[in-house]
């Protein structure tokens, strides 16, 4: 009998469930997955080998909590961890059942710090995905140290300069996972969302994890460049003060954000990890602007971008004309189109999956006949 993995999947954002189902199609036929998960309506298509559980949310509440225990502290090798919760208690009961009843090979948690600690306690080896971000305290560290692999959905070359040796040699980095990076020809894409084929095209593109970049600096934006024709897509939060241009258009959430992007003549972007992938992929000038998100996570990931040289940084939207015009001519300036395309792996999905059953192989051989460290570096497809 083939020993399952397990998954748990953080319901926020896309790039979650995409990469879960990248490595889906990727592993084995015959390994069974099981995915736990507050959601099971933000999955691609996923395999017949492939069954969802749907848990409670484990940071929004259902309407039963008790709130009356909040004066007892939080230990910081936790984040999230409420008191008073059935909701939270029903999913580690789901959980931890399961890992009784099926015996798993493996757990890949992405991500929580407390799923996977609670693999550990139950004596499941699990992997940590790893993200960018301010995550020494005790509560990553604790997850990080107790994992027996941690794989990274980005290049090697935005690991970040704190990371050790050790860390990173337990790291499979799988640049472009769970992100179609497929690029579509620029006049093919002009084409499908309409634009011309002499236009020039700024596009802005916010992603599924937060409220978007404010209305007001992207008018200001626009005003600068009055010849481009301005696009967004993704959210983009309202100002009562926002005076826009004609040349700039907002259209909201669409279904082929990689055709506005292979489009674009530049892309101004924060730097969620499907974002990221897919800018790098069409390799086009890029002006990346961080939003806020827990442990610093987009700030750090534009460190690590702007030292890789494959984007132009800034901490916030421009906010007068002349900076917006220095932003601009210095992201047009650093494009490095090479650099960009080489952060994609050609096929990260399978170089995770292999990677993975050589670890649960590596962690259920018999330690009289376990393989030499050597043939477990990450595979190279």
């Amino acid at each position: 009998m083939i020993r399952p993995f397990g998954y748990f999947v953080h319901h926020q954002g896309r790039g979650h469930a995409e990469r879960c189902a990248a490595i889906a199609h990727a592993l084995p036929a015959e390994r069974p997955l099981t995915l736990f998960c507050a959601r099971d309506d933000i999955f691609p298509a996923l395999p017949a080998h492939v069954e969802i559980r749907r848990i409670p949310s484990l940071f929004e509440p259902g309407g039963d909590e008790q709130g009356s225990m909040d004066w007892v502290p939080t230990p910081q090798t936790l984040h999230c961890a409420p008191l008073g919760w059935p909701g939270i208690r029903a999913a580690m009961a789901t959980i931890s059942g399961w890992f009784h009843a099926a015996d798993p090979a493996l757990m890949i948690c992405d991500v929580s710090a407390e799923i996977a600690q609670l693999a550990r306690i139950c004596s499941v080896p699990h992997v940590k995905v790893l993200q960018h971000g301010n995550r020494t305290d005790p509560g990553h560290q604790s997850a990080y140290d107790g994992a027996a692999g941690l794989l990274a959905p980005f290049h090697a070359d935005l690991a970040q300069p704190e990371w050790s040796t050790a860390m990173r040699a337990r790291t499979c980095f799988a640049g472009g996972l769970g992100v179609d990076t497929r690029v579509p020809e620029r006049e093919v894409a002009r084409q499908r969302v309409g634009v011309g084929a002499e236009e020039e095209m700024i596009l802005v593109l916010s992603g599924g994890g937060g409220g978007g970049f404010a209305q007001a600096p992207l008018g200001v934006g626009a005003r600068a460049y009055p010849s481009a024709r301005w696009i967004t897509i993704g959210a983009v939060q309202r100002d009562w003060h926002a005076t826009e241009p004609a040349n700039i258009e907002h259209r909201g959430w669409v279904d082929n954000a990689a055709d506005h992007i292979a489009a674009a003549d530049l892309v101004i972007a924060s730097t969620g990890n499907t974002t990221c992938q897919q800018i790098l992929a069409a390799a086009r000038p890029w002006l990346a602007v961080p939003e806020w998100r827990y442990f610093d996570e987009q700030h750090r990931k534009a460190d690590a971008l702007g030292a890789a040289g494959v984007a132009t940084i800034r901490p916030h939207l421009p906010s007068s004309a002349q900076d917006w015009t220095g932003a601009i001519t210095e992201a047009r300036a650093n494009h490095a189109p090479a650099r960009q395309r080489a952060m994609i792996e050609d096929m990260p999905a399978d170089k995770a999956a292999l990677w993975l059953e050589a670890l649960a192989d590596r962690l259920w051989t018999p330690a009289s006949t376990a393989p030499s460290a050597s043939s477990l570096e990450t595979p190279t497809l």
